[in-house]
């Protein structure tokens, strides 16, 4: 059943658009990997704060607050550029165990996020204690670490 949806979507007007115009999917590509660099980013200048290793003299509030903002359009440019870039090769994915490895875990990072890293950040982090803002840091760059790698090994994998 699942394999019918992805051989829809790659039949789909779209997915036809991602496949045969030329360099279509590269320009898409160089968009999603843009909003990778902005996601990741944010990532790693809220976690690296949390962790005291860069900027000491800013409130890691003001940072994690920030960061937050920026992550989502992050967030947003590589949803909306990954769909188009999956229906382009959509059977090719379906079959790639580092798209599902990625898919896994985004959701998990996405989930972790909006669920746990920033309803308990929305807190004065002088009130929390210091072990839990290493712990939530070193979670954060864990999961969007394997979702950058994973996502990058599809295409060595194919």
């Amino acid at each position: 059943m699942l394999l019918s949806f992805f051989e829809w979507l790659e039949a789909s007007s779209l997915g036809v658009f991602m496949k045969d115009l030329p360099a279509t999917f590269a320009v898409v590509e160089a968009v999603h990997l843009m909003g990778l660099a902005l996601l990741g980013g944010t990532v790693l200048a809220q976690d690296l704060r949390l962790l005291n290793v860069i900027m000491r003299d800013v409130p890691s509030n003001v940072v994690t607050e920030q960061g937050h903002r920026w992550f989502k359009v992050g967030l947003w440019i590589l949803l909306l550029t990954g769909v188009p870039m999956l229906a382009g090769v959509a059977t090719k994915c379906y079959h790639n165990p580092f798209y599902w490895t990625k898919m896994i875990a985004l959701a998990v990072g996405i989930l972790f996020v909006f669920t746990l890293k920033q309803p308990l950040l929305r807190a004065d982090h002088a009130t929390l204690k210091p072990a839990t803002l290493k712990l939530m840091a070193l979670a954060s760059m864990s999961v969007w670490f394997l979702v950058a790698a994973s996502g990058r090994w599809i295409g060595f994998s194919g």
